[in-house]
């Protein structure tokens, strides 16, 4: 018997517009660039600007200026010699230039025939024949100049300079910027900065040629800080709303049992009974240092309050955040609470969880374990463990936040390397509370530093913790930056580590050969040093292993190659970032990271940290290429300099904002795009400060204009300031 359907509704426009022909190219590359409103194609603003409102005669141009020149063609030529290019001779009146083009079509040719008057817009080079543009822009001449800047947008592949920069005019054109505050509100720290959003998006789009070049690039210009005005009050108003809903929120109070109800005064028969807090304190085999004491107590009070805690625990690698999030945990527990870890990698959320046992087991707490790679049976007992209850504590991967995980009562959730995590994963772990409306304390931690103003500013509702000391005992590292071409000088120093007894690291960016990067691989790496190490016998009698860890073998693998490193049985780890995070063996003393110069500063910093963590010198070698190209970018020089440096990670913090600025540094936020894309905290502290005192008066009195302002300037992007 056939089925009966309903019959289909009838189509909406929304339907038929979803069905309509494919995006074109250009949408397509616009929308990769993230402009898909009229407000984005506003605000996507000029990497720089070209002068081509003038035009400077040949003999006023010095070597190396850029500049634009009105002249005849004279000789137009191809040469093969020493490769193919087009070699064209042009003659202004007053000196001659020639104009070489690598890559060329024949319209290209067609227009720079001889006789043709040209505009031509360069560098132009001296040398010993003459002056010389190399691949100048150019078209005919005639018509009337440009009156302002030409503006150069960021792009991406398929959308060139005038398609995008029509699309900006139409967007800047059809753009609802009225202002969502007075332009006098801004008169008490700058009488420039009465210009309208209008006003000056417009400028900024188009300056007039009049205009210093030096205040547009360092952003200094009133244009400039009318935007970056509004940009901060946006995110001052979107932290502030978060606020708000967070004070509105509830959470289990878990306040620090005193040691006094524990033990009952006049029996003194009794064993005494002290809170978990204590008790942990009094059995670790180590002091805590000032730093985490504080830290601790910060948390403790936020535990004690019946608004969710929102913390963000930051400390340098090393600095001891593990047993903090331990101390907490023992808090919640003995309040009567469950209390979640996650972490990113099964590698790390694995050592969390032997450290955490070694510690918790002997006072009695039972530890459930979860990771996405768990035999059925065994995922079974947790999950039982877990909804009954009787796991006060739960560590474990993405595992954690799965539907079929049920607590009783969570009333504490530690997320560690929480910017590894999605949003949408962080509001999940929050959702596993379901008592009488009430969402769990939440203590994220990071290993990543961020100077504390600007985590303040940035971070929404979160509270910042920083641990900024290390324990003592901890071995200063020694970094080195070596050229690629010293990689056998690199290859003797472990070999001298192995007859120590030691054990070294060997990081490689890729797993497998590239096409597209011609980078060292950790396959062939772990080729080439297990050649190396035939018949080096360890102290032991063993012979010598080089071990190989990248992200795409399977777990139980990588569980065996790591459990293989730390008891010993193999000398060198050649391994993917997947050690970045997480990874502890003490009698590790030598990193080696291969094609430094790609690796952002930060990730050199966590992996120069895997080392060090025993009494042995430790030492860092990060092994580094130019490639084809003569030397290292600024940037990558920056980068490498920091390292040899210090290793302060606050030091290394400063100096990656420095050098990425806070857009960069602090990464897309989950959301796609980072923050705050104009405002630098560092340097407009005034408009921060401004922006702060705006923002709750514009809240409160022009609630209407306030979601106005937020939404134009961070779209959906608010929701990520409040998980």
């Amino acid at each position: 018997m056939p089925h009966s359907t309903a019959p289909a509704p009838p189509p909406t426009g929304a339907t038929k517009a979803a069905a309509k022909a494919p995006k074109s190219a250009t949408q397509q590359a616009l929308d990769k660039l993230g402009l898909k409103r009229d407000i984005d194609l506003a605000l996507h603003l000029p990497l720089r600007y070209e002068d081509e409102t003038r035009i400077t005669k040949l003999r006023d141009v010095r070597d190396g200026d850029t500049a634009q020149i009105e002249a005849r063609v004279t000789d137009c030529e191809v040469s093969f010699r020493p490769r193919r290019q087009l070699i064209v001779t042009v003659d202004d009146g007053t000196d001659t230039c020639t104009l070489r083009f690598f890559n060329f079509y024949p319209s290209q040719q067609k227009a720079l025939a001889v006789g043709q008057r040209i505009l031509a817009r360069g560098e132009v080079k001296g040398g010993f024949l003459g002056r010389t543009m190399l691949h100048p822009s150019f078209r005919s001449a005639g018509g009337d100049l440009p009156t302002a800047l030409t503006p150069i947008y960021p792009t991406v592949a398929g959308l060139s300079q005038p398609v995008l920069r029509k699309a900006v005019l139409a967007g800047l054109a059809r753009a609802e910027l009225s202002d969502t505050f007075a332009p006098g509100d801004l008169s008490q720290i700058s009488p420039q900065s009465l210009w309208t959003l209008r006003q000056a998006l417009s400028f900024l789009h188009h300056p007039t040629p009049d205009v210093s070049l030096e205040t547009l690039q360092d952003h200094s210009h009133p244009a400039w800080r009318r935007l970056k005005a509004e940009e901060l009050l946006a995110q001052q108003l979107s932290q502030l709303q978060s606020r708000r809903a967070r004070a509105s929120l509830r959470a289990p109070v878990l306040a620090m049992v005193a040691p006094e109800v524990f033990s009952p005064p006049n029996e003194v028969e009794q064993p005494v009974l002290l809170p978990l807090y204590t008790e942990l304190v009094a059995t670790l085999p180590f002091q805590l240092t000032a730093a985490q004491q504080r830290v601790c107590a910060e948390i403790a009070s936020d535990l004690a309050r019946p608004v969710p805690m929102h913390r963000l625990l930051q400390g340098d690698v090393g600095s001891g955040k593990t047993v903090v999030a331990a101390l907490a945990a023992t808090i919640c527990i003995d309040a009567g609470w469950q209390c979640a870890l996650m972490a990113p990698t099964e590698i790390l959320a694995e050592q969390h969880f032997r450290k955490l046992i070694g510690w918790l087991e002997p006072l009695g707490i039972t530890t459930a374990w979860l990771t996405g790679n768990q035999k059925t049976k065994e995922r079974r007992a947790m999950l039982a463990l877990i909804e009954s209850g009787e796991a006060a504590l739960v560590v474990g991967t993405h595992a954690v936040i799965q539907e079929k995980v049920l607590f009783k009562n969570l009333a504490l959730a530690v997320i560690d390397e929480q910017h590894r995590f999605g949003v949408a994963q962080r509001l999940a772990l929050r959702n596993k509370l379901t008592h009488d409306g009430m969402e769990p304390h939440m203590l994220m931690m990071t290993a990543t530093p961020i100077p504390r103003t600007l985590a303040m500013s940035y971070y929404a509702d979160l509270d910042v913790s920083t641990i900024d000391e290390l324990p003592p005992g901890r071995t200063p590292i020694i970094t080195k930056v070596v050229h690629e071409a010293r990689r056998d000088e690199v290859v003797e120093r472990i070999h001298a580590q192995i007859a120590q007894g030691r054990q070294v690291y060997w990081v490689c960016p890729l797993i497998e050969e590239s096409e597209a990067l011609d980078l060292s691989n950790a396959t062939q790496t772990h080729a080439e040093l297990q050649a190396g190490m035939h018949g080096v016998i360890l102290a032991n009698g063993e012979a010598a292993q080089v071990g190989l860890l990248h992200s795409r073998m399977p777990a139980d693998e990588k569980k065996a190659v790591m459990a293989a490193f730390k008891e010993g049985h193999m000398a060198v780890l050649v391994s993917t970032t997947v050690i970045e995070v997480g990874v502890d063996v003490p009698n590790a003393s030598l990193m080696v990271i291969e094609h430094a110069e790609r690796f952002g500063l930060s990730q050199l910093h966590q992996l120069r940290g895997r080392v060090g963590r025993g009494a042995a010198a430790s030492a860092c070698v990060l092994l580094y290429t130019t490639g084809d190209a003569p030397r290292l970018s600024e940037a990558a020089r920056a980068r490498l300099r920091a390292m040899a440096e210090t290793n302060d990670g606050f030091e290394i913090a400063r100096r990656d904002l420095d050098i990425r600025g806070p857009g960069e540094f602090l990464g897309a936020r989950q959301s796609g795009d980072a923050m705050l894309r104009f405002a630098n905290l560092d340097v407009d502290t005034d408009l921060l400060d401004w922006a702060r005192k705006e923002a709750p008066m514009l809240l409160d009195q022009h609630p209407a204009l306030a979601a106005k302002h937020v939404a134009r300037w961070l779209g959906g992007k608010s929701e990520f300031l409040k998980a």
